[in-house]
């Protein structure tokens, strides 16, 4: 079984404030697609969603697990990508973002639980991650 899409980011920032960063997702899972949220993404059972492309994806997250300046997790509990043939492939997975103090930096690693190599989204699914991880995700907390 091959091993789920994982993506690290190592900075001088304090795991706080990246904490702080990874709680604020409209700030860094948006402005690519004209994506849309509706809920909170702060607190345990929070539930927000996510719409982009015009349609082509639609998911609900529920926050799982919150450990400040530690840990977050997303339970996928509905969703719908129309680009594939399963379109309910992300519902069950979680996204986690772990964060801990490694030789006097922060390091934080996302790992979508679920996303792997033997499922269809994964061609477009993780360099869309690898996107938002880079692009918007990155310069807010490095």
């Amino acid at each position: 079984m091959a091993a789920d899409f994982t993506f690290t980011i190592t900075t001088n920032q304090t795991p706080e404030h990246v904490f702080k960063a990874v709680q604020d997702v409209r700030s860094w899972w948006s402005g690519i697609h004209s994506e849309e949220f509706v809920g909170n993404t702060k607190e345990l059972h929070d539930e927000f969603t996510f719409l982009a492309g015009e349609g082509a994806h639609y998911s609900r997250q529920r926050l799982i697990e919150v450990i400040p300046n530690q840990r977050i997790v997303w339970l996928i509990t509905e969703g719908e990508l129309n680009f594939i043939k399963e379109k309910d492939e992300w519902v069950g997975t979680k996204v986690i973002f772990e964060i801990s103090e490694k030789d006097g930096q922060t390091e934080l690693v996302f790992t979508h639980e679920g996303l792997t190599p033997e499922i269809e989204c994964y061609d477009s699914c993780a360099p869309a991650w690898d996107m938002y991880l880079k692009e918007k995700l990155m310069p807010l907390i490095v």
